[in-house]
């Protein structure tokens, strides 16, 4: 085994976990709120929560993106190969969910309070919060047999 794969690993299994707590924070408390924020200061209230989300999880979904394309590449040992490839197709649900879904309704919203559009995005941000949790899953899945079949020197 590399140095650096159990890196790899970790910071696959940090990045996913972080991001699996984060859409569930989003989907039970933070989105529904949104509802109780008032219409004079929506507008100010979602441009800044549009640029401090951004520093909240765009280095994490970076991470979970890049490392689990690594691990497409580099399997772990013991894992079926189409796990890798289940946990890669699911980064792609969440990043094409976040684009068509999530944006265009948080783009609607930093032009005004709009009741429907903050229930269309709890609704829909439930693709994400199902996709990132089945993100979970696999990756414990994929870091379980690396944990269970290395040595106490790979360590």
């Amino acid at each position: 085994m590399a140095d650096w794969y159990p890196w790899l690993i970790a910071a696959h299994l940090a990045a996913t976990l972080y991001m699996a707590g984060v859409i569930w924070f989003v989907q039970l408390d933070h989105y529904p709120l949104l509802a109780c924020v008032g219409r004079q200061d929506f507008v100010r209230y979602e441009t800044s929560h549009r640029l401090r989300v951004t520093c909240v999880v765009a280095p994490a979904m970076l991470v979970e993106a890049f490392s689990a394309a690594a691990l497409c590449h580099w399997p772990p040992r013991g894992v079926p190969g189409w796990l890798v490839w289940l946990g890669m197709g699911l980064v792609f649900v969440n990043w094409i969910a976040t684009a068509a879904l999530s944006v265009p309704a948080h783009d609607a919203l930093s032009r005004g309070y709009c009741e429907r559009t903050i229930g269309r995005l709890v609704r829909t941000n439930w693709v994400r919060t199902v996709a990132w949790t089945a993100r979970a899953i696999v990756a414990l899945a994929l870091v379980w047999p690396s944990i269970a079949l290395a040595t106490p020197s790979e360590w």
